[in-house]
């Protein structure tokens, strides 16, 4: 039986050419890891997500308006007794489900020339779109109020910003739903207004003879947030006649809304357009000037 023979030499090349062979193999791959590092850095630092919004929780609003406010909106009858009134100016706060997203307030004042009605409506927006800012998406939610309030074409007239503008804007019940908990309401328990007359047989109607004049016709407001309108309607029902106006502003990422109305019994004491307007913007001016400290 042959034996085979052993060269020394060839043993000690083929180690130094197998060490090698494995030098090369570590610094190839240590040298990929570092590239895909680098690579996955500069992707964190490029995305960024969208501006939250400048508030976090929202104001209790039955106290926010100041009481010599809420006297010149809901005047005393003169007849009722001193406790009663500090009970009608507390207010009776909304049911809601999420006091950080949707908060509210009603007030009711019975009055010879009419039982008058005021609420106030606060909804913190949040977007929950990586690209979409709060304060976008809140304008969109604004701009979808403002259209649905149709007031008369201007320049003014406000839209969702593009950046807004999503597929799922046109049909947004889902997201609604995902961000307030309670389809469009944002978690909030809307019931009718206390007291209000209830609603006659059939649709009430705008009474076209009546409509405000050039100087309060609905439309865009300036100078209240960062966007508002004004709306007034007169409706007229087989119970009477009452006057709605209502005030919406957007102060960043926080929607208001003011509802001021007055109800009569007798349809020839209309309720007064002006009167009603200028004292609903005296009080947006009021909770702007609270949302800007």
């Amino acid at each position: 039986m042959q034996r085979r023979s052993f060269v020394p030499g060839a043993a000690l090349v083929t180690a130094a050419t197998l060490a090698a062979a494995l030098t090369a193999c570590t610094g190839g791959s240590g040298s990929g890891r570092t590239a895909d590092d680098t690579k996955s850095g500069d992707s964190a630092a490029t995305t960024q997500s969208a501006e939250p919004g400048k508030y976090k929780t929202l104001p209790e609003p039955c106290g926010l308006p100041a009481k010599n406010t809420l006297r010149k909106m809901l005047p005393p009858s003169g007849t009722e007794q001193p406790q009663d009134a500090e009970k009608v100016y507390a207010g009776t706060a909304d049911i809601t489900y999420d006091t950080d997203r949707r908060v509210g307030c009603r007030w009711k004042r019975e009055a010879p020339e009419g039982t008058r009605h005021l609420s106030l409506d606060f909804e913190r927006v949040v977007s929950y779109d990586p690209a979409v800012s709060d304060d976008d998406k809140a304008q969109s939610v604004y701009a979808k109020k403002e259209l649905a309030a149709k007031l008369p074409a201007g320049p003014g007239t406000s839209s969702p910003p593009p950046s807004a503008k999503k597929p799922d804007d046109a049909g947004s019940g889902a997201a609604d739903d995902k961000e307030g908990g309670k389809g469009t309401d944002g978690g909030k328990a809307s019931p009718a207004p206390s007291g209000s007359p209830a609603s006659p047989t059939g649709s009430p109607s705008d009474d076209q003879s009546a409509t405000p004049g050039a100087g309060t016709a609905p439309r865009v407001l300036d100078g209240l947030g960062d966007a508002a309108f004004l709306n007034d309607k007169l409706i007229t029902a087989d119970s009477g006649v009452h006057r709605d106006v209502t005030v919406v502003f957007r102060s960043s990422n926080v929607i208001v809304t003011i509802t001021y109305d007055q109800w009569s019994t007798d349809k020839a004491a209309l309720p007064d357009s002006k009167d009603l307007q200028d004292k609903a913007q005296a009080l947006a001016r009021e909770l702007t000037d609270h949302f800007n400290e």
